[in-house]
């Protein structure tokens, strides 16, 4: 089943990697300010690199700092690396982790014609899974993600990988969704709910135990009391939380996978009605706030000399 999961999470952000959404999109621009970026933040960055699929911003409570190395676990079209990348300087380094290939594409097109066509030299992006990172031990300050540990299959696997390649006592600043209450089974063993950010997501009380047995101290998962119906300010928007399906490949009905928005599905296929039928019920029935949460994390790894 996780290959499965995997395989559609990789064929659904791909398809945003190419769907043109950008800043320019008034409703793009409104998740993303919905999420804490300032319309400052946005503008001195690519516009394409915000896609509308954020759940926080992490660069605002990451406290980086000059000659920093940060990590971005799921970096998508590269809005954080970019912002995070000024913050650390030339003297730092700000390194994307994307599992799309599509994504790394469009973030690596960003680099290359971001920061007035001058580029960010002090950006690299990889593609790999977060769960297995290409970076050495002890080698980083700073872990950010946005909205996409909730993604990741095993996600002890991604909390231990976390510490491995973070330094004693560098730190872990994330925007997530986690869930306030267990979901419904039919929401709960939905694909298309795990694409969407929601199945997938752990309870705010496993994501902080989780870290802690991975070798977190400090660690604080926090509710932000942001109303996740914000996805919906994006007409035809394929981001997290945010629903119309189409099927992958010859997968069966209960293997669907998102393609555009939550609150505003496109019509539907012959093919594909009974699908979007059937999710546009599940929408009728459950409020996401109800049982999810934007948090905010941040741990700091535990220094054993110490």
């Amino acid at each position: 089943m996780s290959e499965k999961i995997e395989q559609a999470v990789r064929s659904k952000y791909g398809s945003v990697a190419v769907s043109n959404l950008s800043s320019e999109n008034d409703g793009v621009r409104a998740v993303a300010e919905a999420f804490g970026y300032s319309k400052e933040e946005l503008s001195s960055i690519p516009a394409e690199a915000n896609m509308g699929l954020s759940c926080g911003n992490p660069t605002a409570t990451a406290h980086l700092r000059e000659g920093e190395v940060v990590v971005d676990l799921g970096s998508g079209g590269g809005l954080d690396v970019f912002l995070a990348a000024r913050q650390v300087g030339a003297s730092g380094k700000a390194i994307g982790i994307d599992m799309t290939p599509e994504m790394i594409e469009l973030a690596q097109r960003n680099q290359a014609q971001g920061n007035g066509g001058k580029g960010y030299p002090n950006v690299e992006f990889h593609l790999a899974m977060i769960d297995r990172l290409p970076l050495p031990d002890n080698s980083v300050d700073c872990v950010i993600s946005n909205c996409v540990i909730n993604l990741a299959t095993d996600k002890t696997a991604v909390f231990r990988e976390i510490a491995r390649v973070l330094k004693p006592g560098g730190r872990l600043a994330v925007s997530d969704i986690a869930l306030k209450r267990e979901l419904p089974a039919e929401l709960g063993n939905d694909l298309m709910a795990y694409v969407g950010c929601i199945a997938g997501a752990i309870p705010i009380e496993n994501y902080k135990s989780g870290l802690l047995g991975a070798g977190f101290s400090g660690v604080e998962v926090i509710d932000t009391g942001s109303d996740l119906n914000a996805y919906a300010k994006v007409e035809n928007q394929a981001g997290c939380c945010s629903p119309a399906m189409t099927q992958i490949g010859s997968a069966s009905k209960s293997l669907p996978m998102l393609d555009s928005a939550c609150c505003t599905p496109e019509p539907a296929s012959s093919a594909d009605s009974e699908l979007h039928a059937d999710l546009a019920e599940l929408l009728r029935r459950y409020n996401v706030n109800d049982y999810a949460a934007s948090v905010r994390v941040f741990a700091v790894k535990q220094d054993d000399n110490n």
